[in-house]
């Protein structure tokens, strides 16, 4: 939690200015009491209205200059909480981008995304909190038992034994919700965790008619924080209750013992009603104090939660002295690459191939043979875990990340869209596009039959992750994204999965004209989509089991065959 805390560090002045202003209402508070001892003692005993008009002047201004520091104070608290949580969002943010594929897949995207919301806003209430409440509070209570001390002596016995009284029951309910919070806010993790899943794949969800299943385990995971929530509001819920009756206890008590001393002339009236306001306003910052105390546990738990985010070293950093590419006919190099993800057994195991400039390689295998793991590892997603990837005849951890990407124009498996228009989401691919570059682009990727019969054609407004448009129109638009950059290196990571044979076979002869300095990589499950490349790789559990044309592939490779005998037994 400290290591967030110098985010704050640019609002020093009202992280300051907050507190004090906060002490100021305060003292001012604490003298109220004492006018309106003054006001029943002298005023209303002597029947002196001038007086009594004074004194309730003096008080209404005490409350203005008491209310005008407490919005003052309320100010300067709101000012630097928000900032600080804005800058450590912010922070936080950048982390993620710095963060690997890898790191991001141990730490999980609904973790990532509830660090970024409630915990940071957690975590921003807490701030507010303390720099309103956490020197008011204690200078309330230890104020109001100074103040009654200057009244009676004896009397203030009763304040000592009841903040003691008052402290423990406070402090004791504590001690046991607080560790319950953080089981709390854990099931609250779980239920947004679960929403999230049920949100993003409803369509699967529906299509296996299991809004049932996924009702019940929604429902377990609810009543589970419910539950908690119960208990840890049974047991603050005593709170109330039991402050109360020492305070109440505590006010007859001081009522009794007030009432003997006015009988026997030592104080007065309006100092009996003076010490119960002081009583009152014990009973009442502790409260305050009990609630501090669980928005700041709540705050620490939701900062360390930030903090172990930014505490992650990103595994994949940039060379200090980035290499210059060399002058060679290579476009691509595996040598000797395995890859390991965040488990022991090898997704790649002793990858070996070169790939000359202007060649296009198709990729194929079986499902988790490693076809994606190969192409990511192109554009540095992931690192080798041993041996060397090489673009332009330089290892790829020598070169700057910015710049190689640069060069690499890619299709995700996974097809992502943004909300904005055509023209925007494609000149993510290159931002100094033309139209004319775009609408060659669209022809390559065989977009332009569609885009065409849109309204605004370029301005039509894609809803987020594309759900206005059908799977084969999203990967089409992919493509021209990938298209309109003009990469040196052009990876399609099975992006024709959605397209009928038809549009796939005119993608595949349009992505040729590209220009013949591009190097192509096809990643498919179709030999179809591949046959005419000029060399196919074999996967087979992420090893290579075969590399040529498709000829001698059917000739030399078991499991080249069988895939291509099954896809065409499939078409009779």
């Amino acid at each position: 939690m400290l290591s967030i805390l110098k985010y704050l560090s640019g609002y020093k002045k009202e992280s300051i200015l907050s507190p004090l202003f906060k002490l100021l209402e305060a003292s001012f508070e604490l003298f109220i009491p004492l006018v309106v001892a003054a006001i029943i003692d002298t005023g209303i005993a002597g029947n002196d209205k001038p007086y009594i008009i004074k004194m309730c002047v003096i008080m209404v201004a005490l409350g203005i200059i008491g209310l005008t520091c407490s919005i003052t104070a309320q100010y300067f608290a709101a000012k630097a909480a928000v900032g600080f949580a804005a800058k450590l969002r912010h922070a936080l943010f950048m982390h993620i981008e710095k963060m690997s594929f890898s790191d991001m897949d141990s730490v999980g995207t609904s973790t990532l995304i509830t660090r970024m919301t409630s915990d940071i806003n957690q975590v921003q209430n807490g701030v507010n909190m303390v720099l309103r409440l956490f020197l008011r509070s204690p200078f309330i209570v230890i104020g109001a038992m100074v103040m009654a001390f200057t009244i009676d002596r004896q009397a203030a016995i009763v304040f000592a034994v009841v903040i003691v009284l008052l402290s423990l029951v406070v402090f004791i309910i504590m001690a046991v919700s607080i560790p319950l919070y953080k089981k709390v806010q854990d099931a609250l993790d779980n239920v947004l965790g679960i929403t999230r899943e049920n949100l993003t794949g409803i369509r699967v969800i529906r299509a296996f008619n299991k809004e049932n299943d996924e009702i019940d385990r929604f429902g377990e995971a609810h009543n589970a924080l419910m539950k908690l929530q119960i208990l840890v509001g049974r047991i603050t819920a005593l709170m109330n209750p039991g402050t109360y009756i020492i305070i109440n206890a505590g006010i007859l008590v001081l009522i009794y013992v007030g009432a003997l001393k006015v009988d026997s002339g030592i104080i007065r009236q309006g100092e009996v009603v003076a010490l119960v306001n002081y009583m009152s306003q014990i009973l009442v910052e502790l409260i305050k104090l009990a609630n501090l105390i669980v928005s700041v546990t709540k705050a620490v738990a939701c900062g360390n939660r930030i903090a172990t985010v930014l505490e992650i070293e990103p595994s994949m950093e940039n060379p200090a002295s980035p290499a210059k590419a060399c002058n060679t006919e290579y476009a691509v190099e595996f040598e000797n690459v395995c890859l390991k993800y965040n488990a022991e057994a090898e997704a790649l195991t002793d990858i070996n191939f070169k790939v000359k400039k202007g060649e296009t390689i198709g990729i194929i295998g079986g499902t988790g043979s490693g076809k994606s793991s190969v192409v990511n590892m192109i554009p540095r997603f992931y690192d080798a875990s041993s041996g060397k990837v090489k673009v332009d005849g330089t290892d790829v951890k020598e070169h700057d990340i910015k710049e190689l990407r640069e060069k690499i124009g890619i299709v995700l498996q996974k097809t992502v869209l943004f909300k904005g228009t055509v023209r925007e989401n494609i000149l993510w691919g290159n931002k100094n596009a033309t139209d004319d570059d775009i609408e060659k682009a669209l022809e390559i990727s065989q977009s332009k039959e569609f885009i065409d019969n849109k309204e605004g054609r370029l301005d039509y407004m894609i809803a987020q992750g594309g759900k206005n448009l059908s799977g084969g129109q999203r990967q089409r638009l992919a493509i021209a994204r990938a298209v309109v950059k003009k990469p040196e290196i052009l990876i399609l990571d099975d992006s024709s999965s959605a397209l009928d044979y038809a549009t796939d076979s005119a993608l595949r002869k349009a992505i040729k004209t590209i220009g013949k300095d591009t190097t192509v990589f096809i990643v498919s499950q179709r030999t179809s989509s591949i046959r005419a490349v000029d060399r196919i790789i074999v996967l087979d559990d992420g090893k290579l089991v075969g590399m040529g044309n498709h000829e001698k592939l059917i000739d030399t490779c078991e499991i080249y065959r069988e895939i291509h005998e099954s896809q065409q037994g499939e078409k009779r």
